[in-house]
Formats: structure tokens, sequence, C-alpha cells
């Protein structure tokens, strides 16, 4: 049983370690990245390092909560860790959120308005998930498609 144990204990930490691997390694990839869009006078690119970073970030913090979540399952399931975990989940859940709101500008639960790459000015398409109507508002007609 003591050998079960240390097997979920390297793997907590590889996964652990995988995590700050992913915000480390993308954070230097969008740095890199950044500077070279800005020496090529790409207009957006800002916004894309700053999408790069908070993706990496989203992506890290999933994988930490899992190692948390892998250690108080197998290592010590007391109330009192269990709801140090909670904490911990509950604050990564809105650091997410967070970010999510950052990267793409409305909550995960918001229906959001996307543009394509076909969108001429003034026109947007309105996508609803579970449906399938499709949205197309052009400069003064709205048009509504089943």
């Amino acid at each position: 049983m003591e050998n079960m144990r240390e097997w979920i204990e390297i793997a907590a930490k590889f996964i652990e370690g995988l995590a700050v691997l992913i915000i480390v390694g993308g954070t230097l990839h969008g740095i890199g990245r950044y500077f070279f869009y800005y020496r090529q006078q790409v207009s957006d690119a800002y916004k894309q390092f700053k999408d790069k970073i908070g993706k990496s970030l989203l992506l890290g913090l999933e994988f930490l909560v899992a190692a948390d979540i892998i250690r108080t399952v197998a290592f010590s399931p007391t109330l009192y860790n269990i709801a140090v975990l909670g904490v911990l989940v509950l604050i990564r859940t809105f650091l997410s959120w967070s970010l999510v709101v950052e990267i793409e500008g409305c909550w995960p639960w918001q229906k959001r308005e996307e543009t394509g790459p076909g969108a001429k000015e003034g026109m947007s398409t309105t996508l609803h998930q579970g449906t399938t109507s499709l949205t197309v508002a052009t400069g003064a007609k709205t048009e509504r498609r089943e």
C-alpha cells in the first residue's frame, strides 16, 4: 500500500510540474510571438499576447486543480482537507472565469456574439448554443434563419 501512495504522490507532483511548465512555456512563447508580431507591425499583437498568456494560465490552473484533487482524495480525505480543497477549487474557478472574461469579453455562461472572418463592417452574427437558429444583422436589416 505504501508503494501505491508513493506512485500517487509522484503522479500529483508530475501534474503540478506539468502545470508550471505549461504556464511558463506559454508565457515565454507568448512573449516571443509578441516581439515577432510587434516587429512585423501586426495590428493586434498585444491582444494576441494577452490571449496567449491567458490561455496558458487557464490550462495551467486546470492541471493544478487536478493535482490537488488527486493528492487530497488519495492521501487524506478528512473533512478539513476536503474543505481546504473546496476553497482552493473555488478560488481557482473564479480565477479561470476572470481569465475567460478577459480573453472572450463575456462570462462563460453568457451568450457570445461572434463575428466571423468574412463578416463585413457593421455585420454581426449571433450563434446560440443548443438551437438551430441563426440571426444575421447587417446595418439596417436583420434576418433570422432557422
